[in-house]
């Protein structure tokens, strides 16, 4: 049962601080409410909001009949990836990173001949990646595409670096090259793009060409909705 998850390391830090909190005299009592007040339901809210949003697709793909929700309880990688999953939803607060969460549980669900030990590996991704490793990965999935769908002008140029047209989709990393050159280089020791650098003076055609990996292609899918409504 989802609800009946054990208590978490998260869980007995908060225990022991709050415990260490009530010993320290004269502040100690206002700390330790402070502490139960700011802390306790935010991550008590956390935990419904995302089983109940989870509970919600996973009902949804059972309208569409994409699955049998009577049959989960026999996939064992699919309650796996659902306990995973809630660990790491309630370290984060950014919607396009529980979205991505939800939709890897949600393709497990559908997908029954991924291999167990890459799911783990999308899980670990969207836990250990930043919402701009995700937006720059699925922007170099189809740069064309992106700047068509996202109604991006296509810079007039002939000549020129992947980088260009990275900031041209983004303009707030026009100052920021430190910054999203670390998460190119993050995506490809990860194994998710085939380029290390965007710094490489090239043809138009190059300009706009795929940079994802097969494997970054199959991270990119199982973090898209398995719904319409692309969530």
């Amino acid at each position: 049962n989802i609800e009946e998850i054990k208590p978490s390391i998260g869980d007995i830090i908060h225990t022991a601080v709050k415990a260490g909190i009530s010993s320290i005299p004269m502040i100690g009592s206002f700390a330790s409410e402070f502490y139960s007040m700011v802390i306790t339901p935010p991550l008590e809210k956390r935990k419904n909001e995302w089983l109940n949003s989870l509970a919600e697709k996973v009902n949804e793909l059972e309208q569409k009949q994409k699955i049998l929700v009577d049959n989960l309880s026999k996939n064992d990688l699919f309650i796996t990836a659902v306990l995973q999953a809630t660990q790491i939803a309630l370290r984060n607060h950014q919607e396009e990173k529980l979205r991505a969460l939800r939709n890897v549980v949600l393709n497990t669900a559908i997908n029954t001949s991924i291999e167990d030990n890459k799911v783990m590996m999308f899980l670990q991704f969207v836990d250990t990646l930043t919402v701009w490793h995700l937006k720059i990965l699925v922007f170099l999935n189809n740069p064309r595409k992106w700047l068509v769908d996202n109604k991006k002008e296509f810079p007039n140029i002939l000549i020129g670096s992947p980088a260009h047209i990275l900031e041209t989709a983004f303009p707030e990393l026009k100052n920021n090259r430190n910054f999203y050159d670390k998460i190119i280089r993050d995506l490809y020791l990860n194994g998710l793009i085939n380029i290390e650098s965007l710094h490489i003076t090239m043809s138009s055609d190059g300009m706009y060409a795929s940079r994802t990996t097969e494997f970054g292609k199959e991270f990119i899918e199982f973090i898209q909705s398995p719904l319409k409504d692309n969530e």
